[in-house]
């Protein structure tokens, strides 16, 4: 048996080198499948972030209904009384700041809408009509669709 300086027989040393080896391998392999899933986590996080912050927006513009017997201009008429009136029991979104999507565009209010009296629209991680996947459109017709 041949050894080294250390007492340590040489045979040793290669199944650490080894054993190293086939530990990398492993952590690589579930590096490998853990980061799709990861991402793909990610992707719908942000799509159910949207969602939700849809569902407030539509509850707040209900509230502005209430009380101001209409529906707002813009979004904007949740944080701001634009028209001056003293209906206004704003600002209906907390904070009074219009947040962002999850991809960092704004959302698209539109009255009259395309599929009911309004519409509220993130255009998804492209911030463009239309796509698919992580790009496609997110409404306030498309959550009330799948629930």
């Amino acid at each position: 048996m041949s050894s080294n300086k250390g007492g340590i027989s040489m045979n040793s040393k290669c199944f650490t080198m080894i054993e190293m080896v086939v530990v990398i391998v492993i952590i690589a392999t579930l590096a490998a499948v853990a980061t799709p899933m990861y991402f793909n986590y990610v992707k719908s996080s942000r799509a159910g972030a949207a969602k939700m912050q849809i569902g407030i927006f539509e509850q707040c513009i209900f509230d502005y209904r209430v009380h101001m017997k209409k529906l707002p201009a813009s979004l904007e008429d949740l944080v701001k009384n634009n028209s001056g009136s003293k209906r206004w029991k704003g600002p209906y979104l907390k904070g009074g700041v219009i947040p962002q999507d999850p991809w960092g565009n704004d959302y698209i209010y539109k009255k009259p809408g395309d599929h009911g009296e309004f519409d509220i629209i993130s255009y998804g991680a492209d911030g463009q009509p239309g796509g698919e996947d992580e790009d496609a459109d997110i409404g306030n017709w498309t959550v009330v669709e799948e629930e």
